[in-house]
């Protein structure tokens, strides 16, 4: 980390000029002060952030010897050589290496040594080249003479002869798109710029799809492009016209299909266009029904006699009779001439009120079925092998069928996660898996199918400490909790701690209240899984407890809990984290002076509703890229992705109801002059397409006209995940765990 002087004089407190402007929708007139702030071509805009930049590295200067000694411990007990697990497609063994001193991966490859090679090959320990190992992409040498680099896109043709990649140097994912010979080295003269990230390869190697966006920053057009042929010439293979829906594309597992998805928040609709075929036309699977979602997945299903027969696996929540809430896998023959509806297909796997099913991968022989319970992710596999009935070469798809046994593989910690790997080939005989805890560092394991074999193939190295201190699982301990919300529902909490810390022991006894971090999202149906943290690490280290508040809006608990947290339940969300913290409070976990609040995002608009709930619950509060805006921005359908958020949050601009509903909780309209603010870090990026600078940059600035003790931190080159580049990111988490351990009071430990 580069050096940092501590300066001696804090730079006065920025204040924006107040240049009102009115709002009024359905009757209601709203005076916003800094709506100025929206141009960042203004100059007065950049230096308004700049001066906010410099009035926080002034006021966290005392911080520069914390931070480079979290910087070091991430650093020290990071492996910065290393590689991945191989993953096999088609005639090579495909590995992405870091090296120590470099910000970006490196992409290479070596050769299978036959086609029954499935084993991975061995790695060496210290990252160091594979025999016959191949040169594919550099990320560092494409990223140099640019403060930003993003890899949106990266394929290879089946025969391995080209790659195709996209980079995006500004932060605003708007991708150049290029085209590799591997045999050369040299990039080909075809050059698609302003595209959106997954670029795939056609099968026959020769035409690849890639997307792009309208105005509003929405993928809506799928686009084909022979390599070769002048950008030009690319053909428009389908545009979605409807501003609420999102166009993706991709190729089966099975290499025969392209499939085409369409979809908002609550909708979706696919088509498939054979692969063989890529100038014809894509057909229909299911048409879309408002409320209907439903993804798609080729399966080819044998029978007893050897034959073989084309169908798909639609995992959906429509169908006929009382819609399936957690969704439901069913099998439905191939579109041809006339659309498919829900009603024909032959449900494999019933919907659950426990169990919400969330995804699925078919391969040769066996299904893979990814699916939630009790709040954990969880995965199970079905044998395809020998089956009869609906299953055989005349299935027509209105048959019925005994429900599919999907074999779960279990796991021994009380929390955890686990999903499906890199999985591209469609023969291969084990199952690659991801999975980790917050005391396991992340684990690849291979599955074998026939023998129900689980192989673990690489542990995430965790190295000693800068003072030589080695990392043991053992000594931190990981619980859930259950908090009361105000309408009585149980809220699932997650804990991490060191044993040691503070007396905590593994029963939960604690000896006083510890410092504590809470974390929240709850928004979109996402959950927040239990995972490991290298950086996180250092907090446990000194004493933090680490908390995830799995409030309702995100999708831990199934759809329902999701329904529970949105448009005009989202207040839901926000009273859940408060009352996680109470909880936290009255169980003798922590105290409100020593807990900091934590979010990103959407979780950002969490952290600005929860300052004005319950400002004095915390010491702290960090918003990351906080969408505190939300009722101008959602108001606005010029702007990027707002028509597409209205099924998410509802929709302001044409529903009285939702406007007050929505004015009701959002953070900038809401910041109180009798409130005693805790201290507030916001942290957000000039260049971020999806949650625009303007939004913490105006909150920050009614917080400071209420005496709030608030600081701003704008990357200046950077997009909505923030900075690019590993250690450029490590900084940015030591900046911001230094903030946190500063208000916990333990700057010194």
């Amino acid at each position: 980390m580069p050096d940092e002087t501590p300066s001696t004089t804090i730079p006065d407190t920025p204040r924006a000029e107040k240049r009102p402007t009115t709002r009024t929708h359905h009757g209601d007139t709203f005076v916003d002060d800094y709506e100025w702030l929206r141009d960042k071509s203004d100059p007065d805009v950049i230096a308004y952030l700049e001066a906010e930049n410099a009035h926080t590295q002034g006021a966290t200067a005392h911080l520069a010897p914390l931070r480079s000694r979290l910087f070091e411990e991430i650093k020290s007990r990071t492996q910065e050589t290393d590689l991945s697990v191989p993953v096999r497609e088609g005639g090579y063994w495909y590995v992405t290496r870091t090296v120590e001193g470099k910000q970006y991966p490196v992409h290479v490859r070596i050769p299978v040594d036959s086609p029954d090679d499935w084993t991975p090959p061995a790695l060496p320990d210290d990252g160091s080249a594979l025999p016959g190992e191949q040169l594919l992409l550099d990320q560092n040498v494409e990223a140099e003479g640019h403060d930003f680099f993003s890899l949106g896109s990266f394929d290879v043709t089946p025969d391995g002869a080209r790659a195709l990649y996209a980079v995006d140097v500004d932060g605003d994912e708007r991708y150049l798109l290029r085209v590799r010979d591997l045999t050369t080295g040299e990039d080909l003269p075809d050059a698609v710029p302003g595209t959106s990230p997954g670029a795939f390869f056609a099968p026959d190697g020769e035409h690849l799809f890639y997307t792009t966006v309208d105005d509003a920053w929405r993928p809506d057009t799928l686009w084909r492009h022979r390599v070769g042929d002048p950008v030009e010439d690319d053909v428009k293979v389908f545009h979605e016209p409807d501003e609420r829906f999102w166009l993706g594309a991709g190729l089966t597992r099975s290499r025969q299909f392209i499939v085409i998805e369409m979809g908002s928040k609550i909708t979706s609709e696919v088509w498939l266009l054979p692969a063989d075929d890529v100038t014809g036309d894509p057909r229909v699977v299911w048409p879309r029904r408002e409320g209907v979602e439903y993804a798609v997945e080729h399966v080819i299903l044998p029978d007893a006699g050897g034959e073989r027969a084309d169908a798909v696996l639609v995992l959906h929540n429509g169908g006929s009779g009382e819609a399936p809430e957690n969704f439901e896998l069913a099998l439905s023959k191939l579109p041809g001439g006339e659309p498919l509806v829900p009603e024909h297909a032959v449900t494999v796997v019933p919907s659950s009120s426990g169990t919400r099913l969330e995804d699925v991968d078919a391969f040769d022989g066996h299904v893979v079925v990814s699916f939630r319970r009790d709040g954990l992710a969880r995965v199970g596999v079905v044998p395809l092998s020998p089956l009869t009935g609906p299953f055989a070469p005349a299935f027509t798809g209105s048959e019925a069928a005994e429900p599919w046994d999907v074999q779960e593989i279990p796991f021994d910690q009380p929390l955890f996660t686990v999903g499906a790997g890199a999985n591209p080939e469609f023969g291969q005989p084990a199952v690659r898996l991801a999975y980790a805890s917050f005391v396991e560092p992340a684990t690849v394991y291979d599955y074998v199918v026939a023998t129900g074999e689980l192989r673990e193939l690489k542990r995430q190295p965790v190295l000693p400490d800068p003072d030589g201190r080695p990392f043991d699982p053992a000594e931190y301990v990981q619980r859930r909790e259950w908090a009361t919300a105000d309408d009585g529902t149980q809220v699932p909490v997650s804990l991490v701690w060191r044993r040691d810390a503070l007396g905590l022991d593994n029963a939960g006894t604690r000896a006083e209240p510890a410092p504590l971090l809470l974390y929240g999202y709850g928004s979109y149906e996402t959950s927040i899984d239990p995972s490991f943290s290298i950086a996180r690490l250092s907090l446990l280290d000194r004493g933090v407890v680490f908390a995830v508040a799995h409030v309702r809006g995100g999708g831990e608990l199934g759809r329902r809990w999701y329904d529970d947290g949105k448009e005009l339940t989202k207040k839901h969300t926000f009273t859940d984290f408060v009352a996680v913290g109470r909880h936290l409070v009255g169980a003798g976990w922590t105290s409100p002076e020593r807990m900091v609040a934590d979010g990103r995002s959407a979780g950002g608009l969490l952290m600005g509703a929860v300052a004005n709930l319950a400002p004095e619950l915390f010491a702290g509060i960090h918003a990351g890229v906080p969408f505190v805006d939300a009722l101008t921005s959602i108001l606005d359908p010029s702007l990027p992705l707002t028509v597409v958020e209205w099924d998410e949050w509802g929709d302001p601009l044409h529903d009285a109801d939702v406007y007050r509903y929505m004015k009701s909780y959002t953070p900038y309209e809401n910041v109180r002059d009798d409130a005693a603010y805790p201290r507030i870090l916001a942290t957000t990026s000039l260049n971020d397409t999806r949650v625009l600078y303007v939004e913490p940059a105006k909150w920050t600035a009614r917080l400071r006209d209420v005496g709030a003790p608030v600081l701003l931190k704008t990357e200046m080159s950077a997009g909505h995940g923030g900075v690019s580049g590993r250690y450029a990111r490590w900084e940015e988490i030591a900046f911001e765990d230094a903030w946190i351990l500063d208000v916990l009071g333990l700057a010194g430990a």
